[in-house]
């Protein structure tokens, strides 16, 4: 008798046959189901590769290469980035390190078509989708509220309230839908965001529209101090899905390929007119919350080196050259592309930037308001009177 799709999503876990599935019903069962009891994981930490899955292949070396020498550039800019923090040329800097797989993997998956929705800790990601870097950096360093064009590099504001940009991506995406073009809307969140009312709301709205929208849900442990534990009782922030009929997925975030090959099929999910797709990537923040938070105060250093131990870079490398697909050459020529990555960034970031003060009425309404002209015209006759005084 030939099992549907539907029979395979009715029947109870203790029916269905634990062999091994075909990708098709592997998403019969994740459609509106719980997702996996293990994350998704192809390579051992050690750099071992797992016995094959037919539904989540060790994505090709050529792609495998790819996300090496970006993880290895995008970890290089979140060093300096976090160095110029504590030179005081960033008034903050929230780091990724520890987090590059799933910073950079998706990325990958994307075309330069799609949208992406970063909260404030994605300037690897965005860097390694092509942002300049030092525009990227505006926001942290102060001077602007975006330092880049966020339509012509289809990439949002980074974005410091949690969760606001779950909505925001349902939207886009379901108006992309909606003109008929197939481009597909990424939000990053981390596991604190799936306790904000607007993370719920966006999984609601994006599935009940059926929107093009992949969330992946970085569980990096802690809400800056508030451990995983004390956020949720649910089995996995995957699961959070099952309310919405939204599919979903838990992957070692740690793991670059599976974190690529997951990816990969969550948005050709969306793009293919199936609606949205949740990943929980099980993943840790080896650096503070941002430099003003003090991370001994709630993790330990046992806890650190266990997930250093893990690090995606070096599990990666040891990967493809296990493989015959990465030398020490290459390994040497990735390296002195990140270095002087790392030192154009700083020399640009040395420069002070010129801030003119009346931007601050720009881009506050459309119309400005009778008010906000007032307030305007205050401003520029007080720099007028100063600048006037000190030619005296």
């Amino acid at each position: 008798m030939t099992t549907t799709p539907q029979a395979v999503r009715r029947a109870s876990p203790r029916t269905r046959r634990p062999a091994k599935k075909t990708a098709t019903a592997v998403e019969a069962e994740q459609t509106g189901g719980l997702s996996a009891a293990e994350p998704v994981r192809l390579l051992d930490p050690d750099g071992t590769v797992l016995p094959a899955r037919a539904d989540y292949p060790v994505p090709a070396a050529d792609a495998l290469r790819e996300l090496y020498r970006r993880m290895v550039v995008g970890r290089r800019f979140d060093t300096q980035a976090t160095a110029l923090t504590k030179q005081g040329r960033l008034a903050v800097y929230p780091s990724a390190r520890g987090q590059e797989a799933c910073q950079v993997a998706p990325m990958l998956a994307l075309r330069d078509t799609d949208w992406v929705f970063p909260t404030y800790r994605e300037s690897m990601a965005l860097v390694s989708r092509g942002l300049d870097p030092v525009e990227v950096l505006t926001l942290l360093r102060g001077d602007w509220h975006c330092g880049y064009d966020a339509a012509a590099v289809r990439t949002a504001p980074q974005c410091t309230p949690l969760a606001t940009q779950c909505v925001h991506a349902a939207g886009l995406a379901h108006g992309e839908a909606y003109q008929g073009r197939d481009t597909v809307a990424l939000a990053f969140i981390g596991d604190g965001a799936t306790s904000e009312g607007d993370f719920h709301e966006g999984l609601n709205f994006a599935a009940v529209f059926k929107a093009p929208v992949v969330y992946l849900v970085q569980n990096n442990k802690y809400a800056i101090s508030v451990p995983l534990s004390r956020q949720t009782a649910a089995a996995s922030l995957a699961d959070k899905g099952v309310g919405y009929g939204v599919p979903a997925e838990q992957v070692d975030g740690n793991d670059p390929a599976a974190v690529l090959a997951v990816l990969t099929r969550a948005v050709e999910h969306a793009r293919s007119g199936r609606g949205p797709f949740l990943i929980e990537a099980h993943t840790y923040r080896m650096e503070p919350h941002t430099n003003a938070d003090d991370a001994t105060r709630y993790r330990d250093a046992a806890e650190v080196d266990a997930w250093r131990d893990r690090d995606p870079i070096a599990r990666l490398e040891a990967y493809l050259r296990a493989t015959d697909a990465l030398d020490d050459a290459a390994v040497a020529a990735v390296a002195d592309e990140a270095e002087a990555y790392a030192a154009t960034l700083r020399e640009r970031m040395n420069a002070t930037p010129t801030v003119d003060p009346m931007s601050l009425f720009d881009h506050v309404y459309a119309e400005p308001t009778p008010q906000l002209v007032e307030q305007r015209d205050q401003v520029r006759a007080e720099l007028a009177a100063a600048a006037e005084e000190a030619g005296h």
